[in-house]
């Protein structure tokens, strides 16, 4: 895929053709037998305080994109740039300042914390990494944070288990914001979550972006949310991207089969009317093994002979909108 891709104006992050693998070792010798293809060429840019939301079904890739990104997963090969720098590229203590700037939220906000210590320290904890301000700055800093994500100050004192999963999450997204980053990756800060907690906690970081100037690569695998909180959307599949373009054009006119298919399953909430569902057959291919062509063609309700033969690129079918599919861009065609 070109890098043609990457969205042209002022943007915080590039990522180009981004690849993950995870080899399978097998055997005495534990040789590798072969690769577990997690992300194959994916590229995007996330503009300055826009949310890009990343969408698609367990294992697609998409926390594994989040983690590269960070470079808590080594890549294999690829480049991202932050504000205009090869995070790839950087020696360790060149990586530990960009990483000041870039935070992740993760999943399970219980198994992110400490058991041992107050949430207060764990909030602490970044800002001691990176040696800003005195101790007394840092509780300030600290107590300050939690109150901008509704957490009081006597909540410092008290341990993970004390508080409930929405409150915990609170606590997650206190952890990233007390280092004042420019860019934060949400692993599906919300899936673990009952719906009412849900909006809170969405709110919560809609406020916190207009309030500081955040961008977000927010990664889920509800597309209700995703609608809520995105400026844009990324579709993923089995490693690869299917498309990418603005909340509105996505909702309003999918192009790509797949996320036709997404659509038709978000319930609706008026009881007389109902959705024309696209019911996909078959299990998502292996990806130590995924087929040739088009990546979704086994489960494609409309593939035609093409899509088995020819891997399609991601292409602009219409004006940022971009969808990597020979049927779409047949019928676009037109």
């Amino acid at each position: 895929m070109t890098n043609d891709v990457v969205e042209k104006g002022e943007t915080l992050v590039e990522v180009n053709n981004l690849v993950k693998y995870f080899p399978v070792r097998a055997g005495l010798l534990q040789r590798v037998v072969n690769y577990v293809k997690a992300v194959d060429d994916v590229s995007f840019a996330v503009k300055k305080g826009e949310t890009l939301g990343m969408v698609g079904e367990s294992g697609c890739g998409k926390t594994t994109v989040g983690r590269t990104v960070l470079r808590l997963i080594e890549p294999t090969s690829g480049s991202v740039k932050f504000n205009g720098k090869n995070i790839f590229a950087m020696k360790q203590r060149e990586l530990k300042k960009v990483r000041r700037d870039i935070q992740i939220i993760f999943q399970d906000p219980y198994a992110s914390l400490d058991p041992r210590l107050p949430i207060g320290e764990s909030v602490m904890e970044g800002l001691h990494i990176h040696q800003i301000g005195t101790r007394r700055d840092r509780v300030d800093i600290m107590l300050e944070t939690l109150k901008k994500v509704g957490l009081e100050s006597y909540h410092a004192r008290r341990y993970p288990h004390e508080f409930s999963g929405g409150q915990r999450q609170r606590i997650g997204i206190a952890r990233a914001l007390a280092l004042r980053p420019q860019f934060i990756i949400c692993d599906e800060p919300v899936s673990a979550l009952d719906v009412s907690i849900q909006s809170q906690v969405l709110n919560i970081l809609k406020d916190l972006q207009a309030e500081f100037g955040l961008t977000y690569l927010f990664i889920a695998h509800n597309l209700s949310v995703v609608e809520h909180i995105s400026d844009r959307v990324a579709v993923m599949y089995l490693g690869k991207m299917m498309e990418l373009t603005t909340r509105e054009e996505l909702f309003r006119n999918p192009l790509h089969p797949y996320t036709q298919a997404l659509m038709s399953a978000i319930p609706v909430p008026n009881p007389h009317l109902r959705r024309e569902r696209v019911i996909l057959t078959g299990d998502v291919p292996s990806p130590l093994n995924p087929p040739k062509g088009c990546r979704f063609h086994p489960r494609c309700p409309v593939a035609i002979a093409k899509c088995s033969q020819e891997e399609p690129q991601l292409k602009e079918l219409l004006p940022d909108h971009w969808v990597a599919c020979w049927v779409a861009e047949q019928n676009i065609g037109k």
